[in-house]
């Protein structure tokens, strides 16, 4: 169990080398690794490919990588909010693929899993279908889309013990434990690292042997994507 245990995100990361493919967990802001985000950026790794649920912002989430040209492609579902992202797109830097938000949390979970790939309804008569193998079950098309599997997959809990089992809060469990799943590796950030036997069994998200490092994360900022308030 100590084997697992690091002391900071640069630490846990140290052996990323360029042109992995990265599963980042988190929705929106919510629940990113931003510990790693930041290490990745310190680090220096190049032609990334990461598969995300979304692209951050400008200046906070994968935006950061975005901002230093580090990521080579984004497998990603929701990318509205970042200028950078559509910037490097529209020039041909960046790499895209679109993944509807429900196939690309199975294509994660089936990685995870070991499944090759699913048969699914969504895309099918559009350029999501494009170059994929289309099969009719029951007198309905379906798109054949393949799981998912990261060099390295990066998460951020609330609680995790020593031996990787994690809880996530809200709405950060999402996208976290699909992609906690899906990396050769899986490196977990926790806001509070406990001792093993302090988790309820019951309340574990997921559990740890999918998880081959973590480390307590520090300096959250926890960054609203956006507010809308009445005035008073």
């Amino acid at each position: 169990m100590s084997k697992k245990v690091f002391k900071n995100a640069k630490e846990a990361l140290s052996d990323i080398k360029d042109g992995m493919t990265l599963v980042v967990g988190g929705f929106g802001l919510c629940g990113i690794p931003e510990n790693s985000i930041s290490a990745l950026k310190e680090i220096g790794v190049k032609n990334l490919t990461c598969v995300s649920n979304n692209a951050g912002v400008d200046d906070f989430g994968l935006g950061i990588l975005l901002h230093t040209r580090q990521i080579k492609k984004m497998i990603s579902s929701y990318v509205g909010e970042n200028p950078t992202f559509e910037k490097q797109f529209m020039s041909g830097e960046l790499e895209v693929e679109l993944v509807p938000q429900g196939t690309l949390a199975e294509r994660m979970r089936a990685g995870g899993a070991g499944i090759a790939g699913f048969y699914t309804p969504t895309g099918v008569g559009t350029l999501v279908a494009k170059d994929k193998e289309v099969r009719q079950f029951d007198g309905r098309d379906y798109v054949l889309e393949k799981g998912i599997k990261g060099d390295f997959a990066l998460v951020k809990a609330w609680k995790g013990d020593k031996f990787g089992n994690l809880i996530f809060r809200k709405t950060a469990r999402n996208f976290n434990p699909m992609a906690a799943t899906a990396g050769k590796i899986t490196v977990a950030e926790v806001e509070e690292l406990v001792e093993v036997g302090q988790l309820d069994p019951d309340q574990i998200h997921t559990p740890g042997v999918y998880v081959q490092r973590i480390f307590q994360g520090v300096n959250y900022e926890k960054r609203i994507e956006q507010m809308t308030v009445r005035k008073g």
